[in-house]
């Protein structure tokens, strides 16, 4: 009954923007800790950006940095990626995750394609 749901994914050139969304349901989304994860052909799945309901603490990996911006909107149980400068090293597939506070639980979206072409 838990339910992550992406959007916003597609197909530009690089030096363009992207926005993804993830609208969750079937949890209580204020008490959770949103990431956005990617994973390209051959590779590892990777963090690449999360927020905390707790702290509102927002963190990167380095290779995004300056570039994408996270947010969450608490009242439309939205969790957003804002992608700027994209590179064709962004090419992966994006999956929405949640960190369910109490009870501990996780839970991963069906991944959106972001594709970034030089």
């Amino acid at each position: 009954q838990v339910q992550l749901v992406e959007s916003g994914g597609g197909l530009v050139q690089a030096g363009g923007s992207l926005r993804l969304s993830c609208s969750v349901s079937g949890i209580i989304f204020s008490i959770t800790t949103m990431g956005w994860y990617r994973q390209a052909p051959g590779k590892q799945r990777e963090l690449v950006a999360s927020i905390s309901s707790r702290s509102g603490s927002r963190n990167y990996a380095d290779s995004v940095k300056g570039r994408f911006t996270i947010s969450r909107d608490n009242a439309k149980n939205t969790v957003y990626l804002q992608m700027n400068s994209l590179k064709p090293e962004d090419t992966a597939v994006y999956y929405c995750n949640v960190l369910h506070y109490t009870p501990p639980r996780d839970y991963w979206g069906q991944g959106t394609q972001v594709t970034v072409s030089s």
